[in-house]
């Protein structure tokens, strides 16, 4: 290698390092299993995109959204990613990359993220809905354009149980407010 390669070479690793300045990996922020995460999530939804764009549809409008869909989608998203995230039924799905802390109410429970590597990034994943949410409206989205008809019932069941929710909480608040 010539000399001006060899600068060049240095100068390309301390340009990489600069883009990270601030970000000291490991523990705390597993960069590579982000960035592994990251490739798996645009990859699917890549592979999925191809998929629908050469997969003719019964249903031409099935891959088209109006504000009504649009609004299921989003609330049903909302709700299965928090259910994922914190609900205390499913700690059996986070349970190898957490631990458990303490409960959160309203059936929800605190998780402390664990391991390193590809098990802390999943934790990470797992424990955050706002994080999760991009994957299951990935995922409600596709099942949209491949079984429309399944996947608007799984959405109003969750979109159902989100109203549910907010219902709980107004009587549980009214209740308080007349003792």
């Amino acid at each position: 290698m010539t000399k001006q390669g060899s600068e060049q070479s240095i100068e390309k690793r301390q340009s990489a390092k600069e883009i990270f300045a601030g970000y000291k990996g490991g523990e705390e922020m597993p960069l590579a299993s982000y960035a592994v995460l990251l490739a798996v999530y645009n990859a699917a939804f890549g592979a999925l995109l191809l998929l629908a764009a050469a997969q003719k549809s019964e249903n031409e409008s099935s891959g088209k959204f109006n504000l009504a869909d649009l609004l299921l989608l989003g609330v049903a998203t909302h709700k299965l990613s928090r259910i994922i995230a914190k609900d205390r039924v499913m700690s059996p799905l986070r349970a190898p990359f957490t631990e458990y802390v303490e409960p959160a109410g309203q059936s929800e429970i605190k998780e402390k993220v664990r391991g390193r590597g590809m098990q802390r990034a999943v934790g990470d994943l797992l424990t955050c809905p706002w994080c999760l949410s991009p994957w299951v409206a990935a995922g409600l989205a596709f099942g949209w354009v491949f079984q429309p008809r399944a996947t608007r019932i799984v959405a109003g069941v969750f979109a159902a149980a989100t109203v549910s929710d907010f219902l709980h909480h107004a009587a549980d608040a009214a209740k308080e407010k007349s003792e």
